[in-house]
């Protein structure tokens, strides 16, 4: 009987999560995020669907979405690069404090009003569907084909990876004052706080260099280097949460020191943690679609959608304008990041704890959290590629290696990386020999792939499009060779006339602009400072630039075309025809 059983619930399990994927594959065509492909499959799955599933095992639930969490956070440590932090730290750590309470403010506010609950309770329902999911927000810009500069993708990812703990503490304080075990003072809540953060903060940096040591020293093949990872993070975040600090903000921490430092952690062992946050994701979104009950929802769906329409529409967008105007943000980008506060996992995980901790009508807070994340996945979800377009903070789009290898590199000599690249149609290599292209200084061509065949760069000959190039290159090249392989824009056609602003050039960020502008708008150039490059122009107005900044100057507008380092390596060029100078 038992062993029918077992076999039952893995048929099951494994025929859902099946479905779950074919329907996420053929609906992310469509910008649908898979995230809700998942969330639904499980709620057809459950006892009003379908299936017929009867599942109210809410602490399995908790469990499965912990551990869920865990993995993915360290995912997203994995991938965060430290220099993100150099111009993302300040506002993201504001978003993740301050726009986390500000939200859950707001939200409360507005959930008090519309369902007439105690206070308390309300301030409950604003602390879950506090923070954001970036991990949902950068798998559609990635299907979408959308890029956006350093400082709008970096705020967005560290955002994600340190406003899980501050939703957390607020859930857990709320929950203790609603059921009278802590008292609502500012010494003991502040108290608190400081546990939470500065033990998660500790935590995550003792065990983070530990954790990449041996996984530097032990090189095992790339399936068990990911499943070493992903022990060593669920078991920093575990004993994090025992010692009563934030495992979400440990485990965060500890992947980002593994994925920052140089250890032996390949394409492949990447692509494998790739796939236990993907897994993780869909076991839970599945187990939490099986948990709700549809019917129930109803009774109080329309307070509910008013909620999650307020929260995207004006909490949100509101609590962002508040941190990031300050700071000096464009206001597109101010109202980009408003919009793509996407809910996802998080704030269903932590409406789960009030059922754990019985919290007077903690199923409608349930309830209500999950129509929130429902509504946020259908409409923010499925609009997220739109938004960024039509407020054009979208970067032109590039070549990127389709396949990324690190090698073992001797001691003292530069990490070296085995990058393939597509060569795009209609690029200037096209014909060119493939032992006579230019390339960066460190970075070598060591074979092309073509048509199913390996050959070397002097034998292949004249490149083709579609061609296969591999490269041995340094991780600094990268930015380099992905400039180098992007295909240039296609020329107008014949007798078509150009766009009114199409005297585009790029240039050197080095270059005096006085001197450029007599080239290309004479008109202008008299009023330029004989010295002003045109990078300082751009400094002028953007102190701290990133790929993709713009500012109108004399005329002629001046975007940042890449970054070398700290510095403009060069700029775009636009003649504004017409423009006066100014």
């Amino acid at each position: 009987m038992f062993i029918e059983l077992v076999n039952k619930w893995l048929f099951l399990g494994a025929l859902l999560l099946l479905v779950a994927l074919m329907l996420g594959a053929w609906s992310s065509r469509f910008g649908v995020p898979s995230l809700l492909v998942f969330l639904v499959v499980g709620m057809l799955a459950g006892e009003d669907g379908p299936g017929g599933i009867d599942f109210d095992d809410h602490r399995l639930s908790f469990l499965v979405g912990n551990v869920a969490l865990a993995v993915i956070l360290l995912d997203g440590g994995l991938r965060t690069r430290v220099a993100s932090f150099r111009v993302a730290f300040r506002p993201a750590l504001a978003l993740a404090t301050v726009g986390v309470a500000l939200t859950a403010l707001l939200v409360a506010a507005a959930a008090w009003w519309l369902f007439d609950i105690d206070w308390r309770l309300a301030l409950l329902m604003g602390a879950i569907v506090g923070s954001t999911d970036a991990a949902a927000v950068f798998a559609l810009l990635k299907a979408s084909g959308v890029r956006l500069n350093e400082r709008l993708a970096s705020t967005l990812e560290v955002e994600s990876g340190v406003n899980d703990p501050m939703a957390v503490f607020m859930t857990v304080t709320l929950i203790g004052i609603v059921t009278a075990t802590l008292t609502p003072r500012a010494g003991p809540l502040l108290l608190e706080f400081v546990q939470q953060f500065g033990v998660g903060l500790a935590a995550g940096l003792a065990l983070g260099f530990p954790l990449s040591h041996l996984a530097q020293r032990l090189r095992l093949n790339d399936g068990l280097n990911a499943l070493l990872l992903t022990a060593g993070g669920v078991s920093i975040f575990a004993a994090t949460n025992s010692l009563g600090g934030s495992g979400f903000l440990a485990v965060y921490l500890a992947g980002l020191i593994c994925g920052n430092r140089r250890m032996h952690a390949s394409d492949g062992t990447m692509r494998a943690m790739d796939g236990l946050a993907w897994l993780s994701q869909a076991g839970m979104f599945l187990l939490l679609g099986l948990l709700v009950t549809p019917s129930d929802l109803l009774s109080h769906a329309l307070p509910a959608l008013a909620l999650a329409l307020f929260l995207m529409f004006v909490a949100r967008p509101l609590a962002v304008a508040l941190c990031l105007t300050p700071m000096d943000f464009p206001r597109r980008e101010v109202a980009f990041v408003g919009w793509v506060g996407l809910r996802g996992a998080v704030p269903i995980v932590l409406a789960i704890f009030p059922l754990l901790y019985e919290v007077p009508q903690a199923w409608l807070i349930f309830d209500v959290a999950f129509v929130i994340v429902l509504a946020s996945l259908v409409v923010q979800g499925t609009t997220i590629a739109l938004a960024a377009r039509a407020l054009k903070v979208v970067l032109p789009s590039r070549a990127e290696p389709s396949v990324r290898v690190a090698l073992d590199a001797a001691p003292g000599r530069a990490a070296q990386e085995l990058l393939q690249f597509s060569l795009p149609a209609e690029h200037a290599w096209v014909g060119a020999a493939a032992d006579a292209i230019e390339l960066p200084v460190s970075a070598r061509l060591v074979g092309v792939l073509r048509q199913g065949d390996t050959l070397l760069p002097a034998p292949a000959g004249a490149l083709a499009a579609g061609d296969g190039l591999l490269f041995i290159a340094a991780e600094a090249d990268l930015d380099r060779l992905n400039e180098l392989l992007t295909a240039a824009p296609r020329r107008e056609a014949a007798g078509v006339a150009p766009p009114a602003a199409a005297l585009r050039f790029v240039l050197s960020g080095d270059a005096q602009l006085a001197d450029v502008l007599m080239l290309y708008a004479p008109a202008q150039a008299a009023a330029v400072p004989a010295d002003l490059t045109l990078a300082q122009a751009i400094r002028a107005t953007r102190p701290a630039p990133v790929e993709g900044d713009d500012t109108v100057v004399y005329g002629v507008r001046l975007t940042v075309a890449a970054m070398d380092g700290g510095r403009i390596g060069k700029v775009a060029l636009t003649v504004e025809p017409g423009a006066p100078p100014g």
